[in-house]
């Protein structure tokens, strides 16, 4: 399984995710909490928007370590923006190490990262695929099940383009997650689905923490109207903030008490006035109600 964060509120350096809190996410690579194996280090990637410059949001990921990564460190503190995503990378067995490989993903202005696995690829892989339209069956670079996810994202997100921001990423989302567990039912076995995924348009989000079969999904938190630096006095801390601000990551990045832990199989809706919300995921029938 993966790490990541979400950040969406008044523009901040990169490095205020990656490098600076005490558990960034470049420390979640190396010395993960809430998992049991604590290795992140099949990869990165980093995405970050500058609606100013260009309309489409700026991607830089590698297949490196993200602790070892030179040039990440050195392109973290001269980054600023409203809208940044990181993502440190765990392969799940099978699945190959490469550039395309590596998240965020990105089409148009829209920008994807998953922590999880989807059951049954191998089984399922052929016929997702045959699911797809041309245009997002073509945009397929690499071979894993993120990467497929968003693909069939996309699809969605064109179904819905009725709606706008926040609600039309929570429709296209809530269908990607019910037209998986479709395809895998009866297919995955004792297998569950984790489907952890942070969508963004560069001005809402939609992140849900999710898994099939009533297991306990990956671990998912918020921070809200806050944003970090150091003290001064070499110590880090999460400061209020005068405009709404939001952070999603799969763990903590600090041990500030204002952290929440998001309801098992829900999204974490943020939007474009940067107000949050939890929703309960529709789309996945297979779901069981769960007890915290």
């Amino acid at each position: 399984m993966c790490r990541f964060v979400l950040y969406l509120g008044p523009p901040t350096t990169l490095s205020s995710l990656v490098t600076e809190p005490a558990h960034s996410i470049i420390h979640q690579s190396y010395q993960a909490k809430e998992r049991e194996e604590p290795l992140n280090g099949d990869g990165f990637g980093v995405a970050w928007y500058a609606p100013a410059l260009c309309p489409t949001p700026a991607c830089f990921k590698d297949v490196s370590p993200a602790w070892n990564n030179r040039n990440l460190l050195s392109l973290a503190p001269a980054i600023e923006s409203g809208c940044l995503l990181a993502h440190v990378r765990a392969a799940s067995p099978g699945m190959p190490v490469s550039n395309f490989d590596c998240h965020p993903f990105t089409w148009d202005r829209l920008t994807m990262m998953h922590n999880g696995v989807v059951a049954a690829f191998a089984a399922i892989r052929r016929e997702l695929r045959r699911s797809l339209s041309d245009e997002a069956y073509a945009w397929i670079r690499g071979g894993t099940d993120s990467e497929h996810l968003f693909a069939l994202f996309t699809d969605r997100y064109r179904d819905h383009s009725g709606l706008a921001g926040a609600e039309r990423l929570v429709a296209a989302l809530d269908d990607t997650i019910g037209l998986i567990e479709e395809l895998t039912a009866g297919r995955r076995g004792d297998t569950p689905s984790f489907l952890n995924l942070a969508v963004t348009d560069g001005a809402c989000a939609v992140v849900s923490r999710y898994s099939s079969d009533g297991h306990p999904p990956e671990t998912l938190y918020t921070r809200s109207n806050c944003r970090y630096r150091e003290n001064g006095d070499g110590e880090d801390e999460l400061v209020e903030t005068d405009e709404p601000a939001m952070l999603v990551a799969s763990e903590p990045l600090t041990a500030d008490p204002g952290w929440r832990c998001i309801d098992r199989n829900h999204f974490v809706v943020i939007d474009a006035n940067r107000r949050m919300e939890q929703r309960p995921v529709t789309g996945g029938a297979s779901a069981r109600p769960l007890a915290d």
